[in-house]
């Protein structure tokens, strides 16, 4: 559910910890960690938080879009799928998404479609549809790039999310 100030304050209380201030608390849980499924759990959470508009400008002021393209640098599979997650849930965002393409995020994105993970190709394809503008194009439309979206839209009935992803794609990006 999407909050606003007055929800948050209520939701919060007198005694709770201010969002900004919980995302904080998390991104530091995150770099203190050094046990993998710690740093999962922490990454998942913080991605849960990346689709409410709410957080859109905590998101950008904490750094987390960074850490989230961090997190798809990783060879772990779970981190890469959660930050990529996180990726998908904030890119809907104009700021958020320059931001993204402003750190290099674009190849890794790219990079996501032939993960073995089907999340992450999903969110990979999701992402992709909102990066995906005049000033990107050209980083994005590539012929290897879009013969992936095809072969996905191609998939037909084996995976109905892969093919329903990439057609939308296809018909806002490629089709005019």
């Amino acid at each position: 559910m999407f909050t606003n100030a007055q929800r948050q304050v209520e939701r919060t209380g007198r005694h709770g910890t201010p969002r900004d201030q919980h995302l904080q608390d998390l991104v530091t849980q995150f770099q203190e960690s050094t046990d993998e499924e710690s740093k999962e759990r922490i990454v998942a959470n913080l991605a849960n938080f990346a689709y409410d508009p709410y957080n859109f400008a905590f998101m950008r002021q904490l750094n987390i879009l960074e850490l989230f393209l961090d997190c798809i640098t990783e060879p772990n599979e779970r981190l890469i799928e959660f930050g990529i997650g996180g990726i998908c849930n904030s890119c809907v965002d104009p700021a958020n998404a320059s931001v993204i393409t402003q750190c290099g995020g674009i190849p890794l994105v790219i990079q996501c479609l032939s993960s073995p993970v089907r999340n992450t190709v999903n969110y990979a394809l999701g992402s992709l549809y909102y990066l995906c503008n005049p000033a990107t194009k050209k980083d994005i439309l590539k012929p290897d790039v879009l013969q992936a979206v095809r072969d996905y839209a191609a998939a037909g009935d084996v995976n109905t999310s892969f093919r329903n992803l990439a057609n939308a794609f296809l018909d806002k990006h490629v089709s005019s």
